[in-house]
């Protein structure tokens, strides 16, 4: 038989009753409660010797029920207990955990019939298996020092760009005590992306937080990890020319940003859904109109309007916002190649001779090229384009430059080095619109004067010019078929070597400058 369960206003109105003398009939007609119900708590307080201070002692009296006796198929479960609990949490470290459905399919291999929902309610009951964890509510932080950024999904837009349908996603970023947020559509999830909508959420909010609040997308974080992760150096970078600190969220915890987590379904279902949108920059400014809207509304949380809350408490203890765009680096690993230059972004850029085979971090912008081995700067240079090559001279050893500047200007500098007749032929060899074309034959001019003598190089040299014969490989055949006669002549007699040592050459000891001891000394 059931009975009713009073409140305990209730019971508090009784008891008040009766103090003031009512009888039980009074009471329920005047009540209008069931009078034998009137009679439970009635005699429960004068077997407590109740008053109105003790309501919840007679309530307690009354309305304390005994547990009813477990069924048949927990008692069968219960005879298991320590089985199953073992199973759902194994104490062997190397041991996995079973599913609840496995678990079932056990205990069904044992004999212990029962349903799976059975199983279920008695787990979460006795076992605390699937138990709700209580949660703890975070409180807001201070004005102006924290905005919660994340990536949202809204739907397909036409791209006039590729003339195809693309995924639209939108940054969103939300200032996480006064509520205000800014909604930035894009097509990528790049680190420009991110750093350009940011930049637009600062204007819009004409503002910074101190610090913001990211997701572990790879436009910003290179690693992800609970205590220590790793922010990826081009928004490092942002971070550090804007002045801010980055905070991130552990992998699959919505719950450590729920400010900005809950506004991705809004803004799609308010803004997005249901609207007809060209292309990208209409998107843009619909969002940022949205937004606007938006702000006018009473926060459920806040209970305030958002502009309003925004532009009183919070914006006062804002950061400046930025004035000027963020040029955002790319960062690259490279190896400095044997002729001195590593290869960034299809082109070329010279390092010092020292860091031939080393891998380097290197930071290129709209304008410079930074090169680092570790915290050092080694090397600067102007950005080229794709193909473009940038070579600092000094980076090559003493005397190696000349080559990879094709310097036409050092081999006739060294040619009238040789001889006055040498260095005219040089002169008249690169006088022609493409210079460094003969650059091989100037080479080999001067490996004439190694092999065969200057003299005769420079007497060879004066004929070809008296006849304008500018050829320097009809030069090395000439001095080739010198030599040859020479040979042939000395062969026959007609022509006799000079001895290696001259018939009345004197002795090294004459001309030297230093005077020998005495013998005494």
């Amino acid at each position: 038989m059931s009975y009713r369960e009073l409140s305990m206003i209730e019971v508090k109105e009784v008891l008040r009753r009766r103090e003031a003398g009512q009888g039980l009939r009074e009471i329920a007609r005047e009540t209008g409660l069931d009078r034998k119900t009137v009679r439970r708590y009635v005699a429960a307080a004068d077997e407590a010797g109740a008053d109105e201070a003790s309501v919840q002692e007679v309530v307690q009296r009354v309305q304390a029920r005994p547990l009813p006796a477990p069924s048949e198929p927990r008692q069968r479960l219960e005879a298991h207990r320590a089985q199953i609990a073992e199973w759902l949490s194994p104490s062997k470290p190397d041991t996995r955990a079973l599913r609840l459905t496995k678990v079932h399919v056990l205990l069904c291999r044992r004999g212990v019939d029962v349903t799976y929902a059975t199983l279920c309610r008695w787990a979460h009951d006795e076992l605390g298996f699937r138990e709700r964890k209580p949660t703890v509510r975070v409180d807001d932080p201070d004005p102006g020092q924290e905005a919660q950024v994340d990536f949202g999904k809204m739907g397909m837009l036409d791209d006039p760009a590729t003339g195809k349908r693309r995924t639209l996603w939108c940054l969103i970023v939300t200032l996480s005590f006064s509520r205000m947020q800014f909604v930035w559509p894009t097509f990528d999830q790049t680190t420009e992306a991110v750093c350009e909508g940011l930049d637009a959420a600062w204007a819009f909010f004409d503002g910074m937080p101190a610090r913001v609040l990211i997701d572990n997308a790879k436009a910003m974080i290179t690693t992800a990890h609970a205590t220590a992760p790793r922010v990826n150096d081009a928004f490092a970078d942002y971070a550090q020319a804007r002045g801010i600190f980055v905070d991130t969220a552990r992998v699959r915890r919505p719950k450590d940003k729920p400010r900005v987590e809950n506004q991705v379904p809004f803004a799609r279902e308010s803004w997005f859904d249901g609207e007809t949108i060209a292309d990208l920059d209409e998107a843009r400014r619909s969002a940022e109109a949205w937004c606007r809207a938006a702000a006018e509304r009473v926060h459920g949380t806040t209970q305030q309007v958002v502009r309003e809350h925004y532009e009183r408490a919070e914006k006062p203890a804002m950061l400046a916002a930025p004035t000027s765009r963020f040029d955002v680096p790319l960062w690259t690993d490279a190896k400095v190649h044997p002729d001195h230059h590593i290869n960034v972004q299809r082109a070329l850029y010279s390092v010092p001779t020292r860091y031939i085979g080393r891998y380097v971090r290197v930071r290129s912008d709209q304008l410079l090229v930074r090169v680092y081995l570790g915290g050092e700067l080694i090397k600067a240079h102007d950005r080229q384009p794709p193909g473009g090559r940038s070579t600092d001279p000094n980076d090559y050893p003493p005397g190696k430059d000349v080559y990879a500047n094709r310097s036409f200007t050092e081999i006739i500098k060294r040619a009238h080095k040789q001889g006055p007749h040498i260095g005219q032929y040089a002169e008249r060899l690169f006088d022609r619109p493409l210079p460094w074309t003969t650059m091989r034959q100037g080479y080999q001019l001067l490996r004439l004067c190694d092999t065969y003598s200057a003299a005769k190089v420079e007497a060879v040299c004066e004929r070809s010019l008296s006849f304008d014969v500018i050829d320097v490989p009809r030069i090395g055949r000439m001095l080739k078929q010198a030599l040859r006669a020479e040979d042939s002549a000395e062969q026959r007699g007609q022509l006799k070597k000079l001895p290696q040592a001259p018939r009345f050459a004197r002795n090294a000891e004459i001309f030297s400058t230093r005077t020998k001891r005495r013998e005494d000394d």
